[in-house]
């Protein structure tokens, strides 16, 4: 089932912000929307109607996010990774 990615993203949400109002609806033309509430009130929508790929982006960039955990093996390739910039 295609929407198993978009179901896990909802509960992904829910998990994050603490509520668990969150529903995903699809439509008959394979488009996923999310909403916060009862789904017959058209108000409840937080999200367009979006193919696949665009929902679970978007459902994973919404509500709060949890923070990267840092070991100090990653701390220390980060700095790494950065480039210095030339004397002028």
């Amino acid at each position: 089932m295609r929407s198993t990615r978009a179901t896990a993203a909802v509960e992904r949400l829910k998990a994050r912000s603490g509520n668990p109002d969150y529903t995903l609806v699809r439509t008959a033309a394979g488009l996923f929307g999310l909403v916060l509430g009862p789904v017959a009130d058209p108000a409840s929508r937080v999200s367009d109607w979006l193919p696949l790929d665009d929902f679970v982006a978007f459902v994973n960039a919404f509500g709060p996010q949890i923070p990267r955990r840092m070991t100090k093996a990653d701390a220390a390739f980060e700095k790494q990774l950065v480039t210095k910039k030339p004397d002028a």
